[in-house]
C-alpha cells in the first residue's frame, strides 16, 4: 500500500505535461494548416468547374396534356362515357 500513496515527482509530472501540451499544440497547428490548404484546393477546384445548368422546365408530353383535357371535359359533363372512351382510345392509339 505504500507504493500507491508515495509522493510523485512533481518535476517529472510537469515535464510530461509540458511535452504533451507541446505535442498537442504542434498537431493542432498542423491540422489548421492542412485545413487551410484543403479549403484553398477546394476553392481552386470549384473555380475550374462549369456553373450548374439552369433548370429548364421539362417539356410535358402533348399526349398527356390532351388526355388531361379530355378528363376535364368528361368531369365537366361535356363528354359522355362513350365519347370519352372513344377519344381516349384514339389518343392512345388503342
Amino acid at each position: 500500500m505504500g507504493l500507491l500513496f508515495r509522493p510523485r515527482r512533481p518535476l517529472l509530472r510537469l515535464a510530461a505535461g509540458a511535452t504533451t501540451a507541446g505535442v498537442a499544440y504542434h498537431v493542432g497547428r498542423q491540422r489548421a494548416e492542412q485545413n487551410a490548404y484543403n479549403d484553398q484546393a477546394a476553392a481552386a477546384y470549384a473555380a475550374t468547374q462549369p456553373p450548374p445548368a439552369a433548370s429548364t422546365p421539362t417539356a410535358v408530353d402533348p399526349t398527356l396534356e390532351r388526355l388531361q383535357k379530355l378528363t376535364e371535359l368528361h368531369a365537366a359533363g361535356e363528354l359522355t362515357d362513350t365519347e370519352f372512351s372513344a377519344a381516349k382510345a384514339k389518343l392512345l392509339g388503342l
